[in-house]
Protein backbone atom coordinates (compact mmCIF):
# COMPACT_ATOMS: atom_id res chain seq x y z
CA UNK A 1 0.00 0.00 0.00
CA UNK A 2 3.00 2.34 -0.07
CA UNK A 3 2.88 2.99 -3.82
CA UNK A 4 0.42 5.67 -4.95
CA UNK A 5 -0.41 5.55 -8.64
CA UNK A 6 -0.93 8.72 -10.67
CA UNK A 7 -4.69 8.12 -10.74
CA UNK A 8 -4.94 8.02 -6.95
CA UNK A 9 -2.66 11.04 -6.46
CA UNK A 10 -5.20 13.30 -8.15
CA UNK A 11 -8.24 11.66 -6.52
CA UNK A 12 -10.73 14.10 -4.99
CA UNK A 13 -11.91 13.04 -1.55
CA UNK A 14 -15.48 14.28 -1.81
CA UNK A 15 -18.01 13.13 0.78
CA UNK A 16 -19.62 9.86 -0.24
CA UNK A 17 -23.37 9.61 -0.79
CA UNK A 18 -25.63 7.17 1.03
CA UNK A 19 -27.35 4.31 -0.74
CA UNK A 20 -26.74 0.95 -2.34
CA UNK A 21 -25.45 -0.34 -5.66
CA UNK A 22 -27.48 1.56 -8.23
CA UNK A 23 -27.23 -1.26 -10.75
CA UNK A 24 -28.25 -4.01 -8.29
CA UNK A 25 -31.14 -1.90 -7.06
CA UNK A 26 -32.30 -1.43 -10.66
CA UNK A 27 -32.48 -5.20 -11.23
CA UNK A 28 -33.67 -6.11 -7.73
CA UNK A 29 -30.45 -7.92 -6.77
CA UNK A 30 -28.14 -7.89 -3.75
CA UNK A 31 -24.45 -7.12 -3.19
CA UNK A 32 -21.65 -8.01 -0.76
CA UNK A 33 -19.77 -4.70 -0.36
CA UNK A 34 -20.20 -1.23 -1.78
CA UNK A 35 -17.72 0.88 -3.74
CA UNK A 36 -17.88 4.56 -4.65
CA UNK A 37 -16.79 5.76 -8.12
CA UNK A 38 -14.61 8.81 -7.65
CA UNK A 39 -15.30 10.09 -11.18
CA UNK A 40 -19.10 10.02 -11.29
CA UNK A 41 -19.93 9.84 -7.56
CA UNK A 42 -22.11 6.73 -7.90
CA UNK A 43 -22.18 3.61 -5.73
CA UNK A 44 -21.74 0.13 -7.17
CA UNK A 45 -20.96 -3.36 -5.84
CA UNK A 46 -17.55 -4.97 -5.33
CA UNK A 47 -15.81 -7.87 -7.06
CA UNK A 48 -16.99 -10.24 -4.30
CA UNK A 49 -20.56 -9.49 -5.39
CA UNK A 50 -21.89 -11.73 -8.15
CA UNK A 51 -22.57 -8.78 -10.49
CA UNK A 52 -19.24 -6.95 -9.99
CA UNK A 53 -20.79 -3.65 -11.05
CA UNK A 54 -17.79 -1.50 -10.04
CA UNK A 55 -15.50 -3.47 -12.35
CA UNK A 56 -18.09 -3.46 -15.15
CA UNK A 57 -18.49 0.30 -14.72
CA UNK A 58 -14.73 0.78 -15.09
CA UNK A 59 -14.64 -1.40 -18.20
CA UNK A 60 -17.58 0.37 -19.88
CA UNK A 61 -16.99 3.97 -18.73
CA UNK A 62 -13.26 4.11 -17.97
CA UNK A 63 -13.80 5.34 -14.40
CA UNK A 64 -10.92 3.46 -12.81
CA UNK A 65 -10.72 4.75 -9.23
CA UNK A 66 -13.10 3.55 -6.53
CA UNK A 67 -13.24 4.01 -2.78
CA UNK A 68 -14.63 1.60 -0.25
CA UNK A 69 -18.11 2.60 0.88
CA UNK A 70 -17.96 0.28 3.90
CA UNK A 71 -18.02 1.86 7.40
CA UNK A 72 -14.54 2.29 8.88
CA UNK A 73 -12.67 1.44 5.65
CA UNK A 74 -10.39 4.19 4.37
CA UNK A 75 -8.93 2.83 1.15
CA UNK A 76 -9.20 3.44 -2.56
CA UNK A 77 -8.43 1.15 -5.47
CA UNK A 78 -7.19 1.93 -8.97
CA UNK A 79 -8.31 -0.66 -11.55
CA UNK A 80 -5.82 0.38 -14.30
CA UNK A 81 -2.80 0.13 -11.99
CA UNK A 82 -4.15 -2.60 -9.68
CA UNK A 83 -3.13 -0.35 -6.81
CA UNK A 84 -4.61 0.16 -3.32
CA UNK A 85 -3.93 3.13 -1.06
CA UNK A 86 -5.14 4.16 2.39
CA UNK A 87 -7.00 7.43 1.83
CA UNK A 88 -6.07 8.63 5.32
CA UNK A 89 -2.58 9.21 3.88
CA UNK A 90 -3.69 11.44 1.00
Amino acid sequence: MDQICEHLQSMPLDPMPDGGCIDCLAIGDTWVHLRYCVACKQIRCCDDSKNQHSRKHWMSHGHGVIRSREPGETWAYCFPDDSIVNTDRL
